[in-house]
Parts: structure tokens; sequence; C-alpha cells
């Protein structure tokens, strides 16, 4: 499923990806994963190689360098990760957004795997 959600050339195009795809591009080392969720929902499950940058401190300026990259956002259900591609977009970000289609629980669904870590 892709779905273009600016036609803006200086915006970046902001896209929903299924978590297969997704899968795909992190094997082959394609991809940069982001987890918007909060700290303690990632310490309760969390997709391996992902970074957390939770939504209730979102800075751009925190993301790591992307440069060659697919850069993907994901969240729990695919609302979050949505705002934080808005933000990104109005900072001024110009790479292409990549928002996980139903997050973490429709990654679980098709297979993926999650590790577990506590404070």
């Amino acid at each position: 499923m892709h779905a273009s959600h600016t036609e803006d050339n200086n915006k970046p195009r902001i896209q929903i990806e299924t978590p297969e795809t997704i899968m795909m591009w992190l094997e082959r080392g394609e991809a940069i994963l982001i987890d918007v969720r909060e700290e303690h929902e990632y310490h309760a499950e969390h997709i391996p190689g992902s970074v957390l940058i939770p939504l209730s401190r979102f800075d751009p300026s925190d993301f790591p360098d992307t440069t060659g990259k697919k850069l993907v956002l994901h969240c729990r259900s695919g609302q979050r990760c949505g705002i934080a591609s808005g933000i990104l977009a109005a900072a001024g970000f110009s790479q292409d957004l990549f928002r996980m289609e139903g997050g973490i629980l429709n990654w679980v669904q098709k297979g993926g795997k999650t590790r577990h870590s506590g404070p």
C-alpha cells in the first residue's frame, strides 16, 4: 500500500508501507526504523534495531544520519507516526518518509520479530 500525502517538491513524500516490505528493507540494511512510541512502550516490546525517539519529546534534530537509507517511522497502530512525519515535514526535512502500516501491532501480526527490555 502506497499513499503519497504531498506533491510539493519542497516537502517529503509521506508514504504508508507494509511491514513485509519494511522487514525486507531492514534485512538488506536499506532503512532506519524510528519508534515514536513512549519509553515504557518501547521497553515492553520493540523491533530489534529500531531507534527510540518518543513523540512526547520529538525533535527532528535528534535524528540519526539517514543518508542513503529509507527513513521509516512506526508507533503502536500507525497514528502517532503520522503526527511525527508531519513534524519532520514542517521542520524542513526533505527526504521521503515511510510510515509503517498498522504499527508494531501489524508488524507482530505479520510475523515480525520483537524484543523485550526493561528499565
